[in-house]
């Protein structure tokens, strides 16, 4: 009497599959990650001087993608930002659309999603050490699509981008990173008897 989910995990799994498999678990799933981003982007601090808030939605997409996979994590957060620029209010500090300055980091949070969960499907989730690399390896990548495109929204100069989008936020990523590190192995060690 074996079921996907008492399985032990294998190399090439991610969380999600641990689940009992259906096309309404996937969709369930996607429509999920997108809900919890949309729910995290609302955990938001303005920065002085920045157009750019401190957010939860940077942990959000990098566990989403993490639990879900590539592509069921680069679905979730296509339909995060589609429905965003539709105009459901979810992104950080109940906006919507797509001319905010800090659109470009919803972008590359699509990127950083789909990166991480082929990462994890390699086993990047199952220590603390490939972990916090996988999480460092996300952010960078939603920095290097957001930092360049805030400079182009608001007209700053690179270093101004830099300053405005990136270095503020450097302390909490890590934080962010940690959290990933210590939450994302001990669930493995839990569901993997």
């Amino acid at each position: 009497m074996s079921t996907a989910a008492a399985a032990p995990a294998r190399t090439g799994q991610v969380l999600a599959d641990l689940l009992p498999a259906s096309r309404v678990r996937d969709i369930a799933l996607v429509a999920g990650g997108a809900a919890v981003t949309g729910l995290a982007a609302q955990i938001s601090v303005p920065v002085p001087g920045s157009p750019v808030p401190v957010t939860g939605q940077t942990l959000a997409v990098l566990l989403v993608g993490t639990a879900l996979g590539a592509g069921r994590g680069f679905l979730s957060l296509a339909l995060y930002a589609l429905a965003g620029m539709a105009g459901v209010p979810w992104f950080a500090q109940g906006t919507s659309g797509a001319t905010a300055p800090s659109f470009g980091y919803i972008l590359g949070m699509i990127l950083a999603a789909t990166v991480v969960g082929a990462l994890a499907r390699r086993g990047a989730d199952r220590t603390a050490l490939r972990t916090v690399g996988a999480m460092l390896l996300g952010e960078a990548i939603i920095y290097a699509v957001g930092v360049p495109y805030l400079a182009l929204a608001t007209g700053m100069s690179a270093s101004a981008a830099i300053a405005a989008g990136l270095v503020p936020f450097l302390v909490g990523d890590a934080v962010k990173a940690a959290l990933a590190m210590g939450a994302l192995p001990t669930a493995w060690k839990l569901l993997d008897r």
